[in-house]
């Protein structure tokens, strides 16, 4: 029998009890948006950086503080738990967290490698546990209203190319602030680096952890995942078969290992196309996704979408989001919770879409085109 097995049912109106594992700014941002549902009682929180502990308890006031994500899995009065770690602990986390038979909202990429993420599925089918990944579009209603609209109905005609992109993202541009040059006394470094290979203490590594490949997927990964998940939601299909990539460290020569200028075009067997590109270089900023068929295109981003027919003389359509998407992304994983149906960014979705994103950072890292077989997750040889 497994852990879940244990795990409490929940009544349709009895609040929920949540746990908080990584206390930084996107994991307390969160926690934020799940207090203010008005559903839930977060019951402990968990860090490695005391000081982070300290914060989220000062939004959490009844929160007990855990340093061991393990510890905090065997308290009885947590349901759920909402995984904000870096990158490199989303899988070890997950699956102690679906193990012992907790729900789970994991921030994406779901997984550091590819290899990880049938691990994830599986531990979520065996325990029964809701695990919803953190690409809050699958939930935003104007995400929802354009497909419903232009892809189910086929306005776009076909489509034969996805166009997305994300500049000037500051998360990857965090200098550590200098209080941070000697080690604090209560940041337990060697737990940060986890299943990283030892080295010494280094500030900027734990202060923008997204510039290094040890510890994610740079933008690619980071940004990347969400927006080839808008377009898999919009087509319907998560099945690349070929990648190609090209960039580097062109700009920021600060010690980082993952590219500050990327290119990565992915191939699709009902031949279409989907590219990002991203740099941080000073001067250009902005984000989107244009996906292109021979009848119009369509452009969306988490404030818009606007759609523009063919036709002559034909007047754009835009639409406005109503709000940001990560109210009702955490609004259908406590739903979720209750029902027992699957989310809308199920973990089965947040796997396929991160392994699209590591495929682009593969074929960068070998500086080969890859070719890969999606049915077996395989990448193919040479």
């Amino acid at each position: 029998m497994t852990a879940a097995s244990y795990s409490r049912i929940m009544g349709a109106n009895e609040r929920i009890q949540l746990g908080l594992i990584g206390c930084g700014g996107r994991g307390v941002g969160v926690m934020g948006t799940f207090l203010n549902t008005q559903q839930i009682d977060v019951t402990a929180v968990c860090d490695i950086y005391g000081e982070r502990i300290d914060a989220a308890q000062q939004k959490a006031t009844k929160a007990v503080g855990f340093t061991d994500h393990r510890k905090l899995l065997a308290a009885k009065n947590v349901d759920a738990v909402l995984i904000a770690t870096p990158d490199h602990w989303h899988s070890g986390c997950a699956i102690d967290a679906l193990n012992a038979g907790k729900d789970v909202y994991v921030e994406k990429p779901l997984t550091l490698t590819i290899e990880e993420g049938p691990q994830i599925v599986k531990a979520a089918r065996i325990n029964n546990r809701i695990c919803q990944v953190g690409m809050q579009q699958r939930s935003g209603q104007h995400y929802l209203q354009a497909k419903r609209e232009y892809f189910d109905t086929g306005k776009l005609g076909k489509v034969t190319l996805a166009r997305t992109w994300w500049h000037g993202n500051g998360a990857h541009l965090r200098r550590a602030p200098e209080r941070l040059a000697t080690q604090p006394s209560n940041l337990d470094w060697a737990r940060f680096l986890g299943p990283v290979k030892w080295r010494d203490w280094d500030p900027q590594q734990f202060w923008n952890f997204r510039a290094y490949l040890e510890y994610g997927g740079g933008q690619v990964t980071d940004l990347f995942t969400h927006w080839i998940d808008v377009v898999h939601m919009m087509m319907g299909q998560d099945n690349p078969v070929a990648a190609v990539a090209s960039g580097g460290v062109y700009h920021y020569k600060d010690g980082r290992t993952a590219p500050d200028t990327i290119h990565v075009l992915l191939e699709y067997p009902a031949e279409w196309t989907a590219t990002f590109e991203a740099t941080l270089a000073p001067g250009i900023k902005g984000e989107g996704v244009e996906i292109c068929g021979t009848l119009g295109k369509l452009y969306i981003d988490r404030r818009r979408f606007e759609f523009q027919s063919i036709e002559k003389g034909a007047p754009p359509v835009v639409v406005q989001s109503p709000r940001e998407q990560t109210i009702d992304h955490v609004e259908n994983f406590l739903a979720c919770c209750r029902s027992r149906k699957l989310p809308n960014g199920d973990v089965y979705i947040g796997h396929r879409s991160a392994a699209a994103s590591h495929l682009g950072n593969i074929a960068y890292l070998q500086k080969r085109r890859l070719k890969y077989n999606p049915d077996r997750e395989e990448i193919l040889p040479l």
